[in-house]
C-alpha cells in the first residue's frame, strides 16, 4: 500500500536578499558598459561600507543588448549589472536601499527582496516527522477499512519544498524616493513523504 503525507512548519525568518539592478542605455556598447560598471562599483562599495560582507555581495546577470527604437532613430545599447545582497541585518533594507540609491542614482533598479531561513535543517526534520505521522495515519485508517493489519514500511521517497516571503518591486530612483516600509513574515518549509507499507 501506498500512501503520502505531508508536513509544513513555519519559523522566523533570518537572512534578507535583495536583488539591485543596475542599467543605463548609451549610443554605443563601449558607453553602456562603462557607465554600469562605474555605476556597479559605486553600489558595492555603498554595500560594503554598510557593514554587508563581501561573500554576501555577488552579480547574478549581466546583458548588453542593442535596444532597437523608431525607424530612423539611432539605434543604441542596453548594459544591465544585476546584484545579489544578502544581510543578517532584517530591519536595515531601508539602509541599504538609500545606500544604493545614492551610489547610481537614476540608473539602479529594485527587482525584489526576501526574507529567508538560511538554516533549515531543524524545520525540515520537524516538517518530516509530521509527515510521517500522517502517512501512517492514513495507512493504519486504510488497512482497518480494508480488513488488514500494517505491515512494516517497505521504501519511502521524499519531496521537500520552502516558501520564503517574497516582496517583488521593479522601480527607478524616482519611485524609490518615498520611504518602502517592509516587514518579514514567518518563512516555511515542506515536506511531502510517499510511504509504502507492506501488509503484516
Amino acid at each position: 500500500m501506498t500512501v503520502v503525507g505531508s508536513g509544513r512548519v513555519s519559523g522566523a525568518p533570518d537572512v534578507l536578499r535583495a536583488t539591485f539592478g543596475v542599467e543605463h542605455f548609451g549610443p554605443d556598447v563601449a558607453a553602456a558598459v562603462a557607465r554600469v560598471g562605474e555605476r556597479t562599483d559605486l553600489v558595492i562599495a555603498a554595500l560594503r561600507a554598510h557593514g554587508v560582507e563581501e561573500s554576501r555581495l555577488g552579480t547574478s546577470t549581466v546583458n548588453v543588448f542593442q535596444h532597437y527604437r523608431e525607424p530612423g532613430a539611432d539605434v543604441g545599447y542596453q548594459a544591465s549589472h544585476t546584484i545579489q545582497v544578502e544581510s543578517k541585518d532584517l530591519g536595515g533594507f531601508g539602509a541599504l536601499l538609500n545606500a544604493a540609491v545614492d551610489a547610481a542614482g537614476n540608473n539602479l533598479t529594485l527587482n525584489g527582496i526576501q526574507f529567508d531561513i538560511e538554516d533549515k535543517s531543524e524545520l525540515l526534520t520537524q516538517a518530516r516527522e509530521l509527515a510521517f505521522q500522517q502517512a501512517r495515519a492514513k495507512a493504519e485508517h486504510l488497512a482497518g477499512l480494508a480488513g488488514f493489519s500494517l505491515g512494516s514500511v517497505s521504501a519511502i521517497a521524499e519531496n521537500q519544498g520552502h516558501f520564503p516571503i517574497h516582496r517583488a518591486y521593479n522601480a527607478s530612483k524616482a519611485a524609490l524616493d518615498s520611504a518602502i516600509n517592509v516587514v518579514p513574515g514567518d518563512s516555511s518549509v515542506e515536506v511531502t513523504l510517499e510511504v509504502h507499507f507492506a501488509w503484516a
